[in-house]
Parts: C-alpha cells; structure tokens; sequence
C-alpha cells in the first residue's frame, strides 16, 4: 500500500533545523527537571498510595488539614489528587516514605491515611469498596519501601543503557559505524525529548511509563533500521551518489510504510488516553510523545548523525555480483576461409 508516489523531498536540507528544535525542546525539559524536578511514582520514590471512595463531592483543602494534623511533616508533603472521572468521588493520596523501611511501618502509613480521615469526620474508610459495599470505602492501596524504589531506579537506567549498548554493536556489525552512531543518538534524543515532556506536563515516572520509554525505544530503533536496511540496497545501485542522495532517496521510498506505521500506532496510544482510564495515562502519554519523536528522529536526527559522522570519508558498498565471462569466439584464420572458398 503506497499513500505517497514518487516523492522528492529533500529531509535532510533540513536537518540543522530539526536538530535545532530538538536541542531547544531537550534544554527546556533539563532546565524544568533542574529546576521543579521529575515527579517520581510510588515505585521509584517509596511510599503509600491509598484510592479512596467519597460518598460526595470531596473537600481536597479539608483532606490536607486532616492528614496536617494527624501526620505532621508527611501530612503536609502529601499528593492529593483527583483518580477517575470526577463522577466518581474518588481521591488518590500518595504520602512518602520516611526513615528506614522495615516490617509493619510500611502499611502504617495507609492506616494512619485512614484514621486521620475518621477522626475529620470525612468518613469511615476501612472497608473496601466492592459491588455490595458502598462509599465510603477505599478502593485500594499500593505500597513501596525506598531500598525497593532504588533498585527499581538502578534496574531501570541498567535496562536502558544495555540496550543503547546492543543497538549499536548490532547496527554497526549489520551495516556500518556511522549508522550505528546515528541510530544511537537519535534513540538517545527520543528518551530526553520524551522525559521532557513528561516534565512539561508533569506525569508521574513510575513502572508504568518505564515500560512504554523502552517500548518506544524498541520501536523508534526499528523505524531507524527499515531506512538504513533501503540505504544499504541503494548504495549497491548507485555507487556513483554522496551518501547525502542516498539517504534522501532511501527516505522517500520508505516514506508510506513510515507514515502508516506511525499512523496505526499513534491510533492505539490515543485510544488508550483517552478510553484506558487514569492508571494508563501515563503509559499512553508516553507512547504518544514516543511514537511522534520516534518517527521524526527516524527520518530527521539518525539519517543527520550518519552524514554528518560520515563527512567525505567513502561509503562502504557490497561487492558488486561477478560478471560472467564473455562467450568465446571460434575466429578461423583468414587463410583458411580462402582456400574454402576457392574450392
């Protein structure tokens, strides 16, 4: 299925451009981290999550004076916000861990959660919310200590480091060096662009958005492979090209299956923000902003990278198919062909 025929467009013209914007964006996302800092999930930071069920419209000043008072110095740090629809009368309250993580101090904190709402005249919220239990109630808890938050944090930079490191032993062993370094780079790009959107709108980094970063990852590398895997069947024809050409070429042939694979995965991603409810929208989120700066290295920062590393050195080609030997000729002497005709 081909949505665009024969095009020319010259993508890499622009590419000072486009690593202009990207710098622009990443320096604007370390300048917001510097500055208010990258909002961190349960599973990374520690501490107590508790979903609560009010029976009407919930007072979020009432709730922080009454966490205030009965949990001081996490009462006030506490994160209250609103979880699912606003029909629903629904509350999560994140409170963070604090001092050494240790048998039944954990849960503790979701008690005292509990309590301190009672003891406000908020509500009983000790049962759980079911189809026969109505609110108030909680729906449920999640609880992390901080040694369990810092190894999930060390787990995943590891996770994303090594496999940086794969990317490009295979791509530089598969094609060359310099499309190595421009798929690594681009990959690179792809996760600041997206933490700094994630710190633009201020998500949560929990497991969750983890798994879309590596996700999106996998998929912008394998954008980047598609065009280099047309950039090396093109330098077979056209030896006598600068690899600036090539690329440009190679980048059009491929610009349909990119734009309809993009296309089919952002439709997913959306559908998911919009359809799979507060716990997924981080995930979604993150695929949305992945899947667009994925595309848009793919074909603007990694094909860049690789010219640019390139500069004048000659571009490695396979080697050209043997040709077959020429027939012989069975020439008889001129003589010969005299005599024949003498007789």
């Amino acid at each position: 299925m081909h949505i665009f025929r024969h095009t020319n467009i010259d993508f890499l013209r622009w590419r000072w451009y486009a690593i202009g914007l990207s710098w622009a964006i990443i320096l604007a996302g370390v300048f917001v981290i510097a500055t208010t800092g990258l909002p961190k999930g349960v599973e990374f930071s520690g501490g107590t999550i508790v979903i609560l069920k009010f029976d009407r419209v919930p007072d979020q000043a009432q709730v922080r004076a009454a966490l205030d008072k009965a949990m001081p110095g996490q009462g006030s740090e506490a994160i209250i916000q609103r979880y699912g629809d606003v029909s629903a009368n629904q509350l999560m309250i994140r409170v963070a861990s604090v001092g050494a993580e240790s048998g039944t101090s954990l849960s503790s904190a979701a008690d005292r959660v509990l309590s301190a709402l009672k003891a406000a005249n908020m509500g009983d919220f000790r049962r759980q919310c079911t189809d026969k239990v109505g609110p108030p109630c909680y729906v449920g808890t999640e609880i992390v200590g901080p040694i369990v938050g810092r190894e999930l944090t060390q787990k995943g930079i590891l996770a994303t480091v090594l496999s940086l490191v794969g990317i490009l032993l295979y791509i530089a062993f598969r094609y060359q060096f310099s499309f190595g370094v421009g798929a690594v780079i681009a990959t690179i790009h792809d996760l600041l662009v997206t933490f700094a959107f994630l710190a633009f709108f201020r998500y949560d980094l929990s497991l969750n958005v983890i798994a879309a970063i590596l996700t999106v990852t996998g998929y912008s590398t394998n954008d980047t492979i598609v065009i280099f895997d047309r950039v090396r069947e093109n330098l077979r024809s056209m030896r006598r090209d600068n690899l600036e050409h090539v690329i440009n070429v190679s980048v059009n042939q491929t610009l349909s299956r990119t734009i309809i694979t993009a296309g089919t995965a952002l439709l997913s991603a959306l559908a998911l923000f919009f359809f799979g409810g507060e716990v997924l929208h981080g995930f979604a989120f993150t695929m949305i902003v992945g899947i667009i700066t994925g595309t848009y290295s793919s074909v603007f920062i990694a094909a860049a990278i690789a010219v640019i590393w390139q500069g004048r050195k000659p571009v490695k080609t396979a080697p050209a198919a043997a040709q077959a030997p020429a027939p012989a000729v069975d020439r008889k002497p001129a003589s010969t062909a005299r005599k024949r005709r003498r007789a």
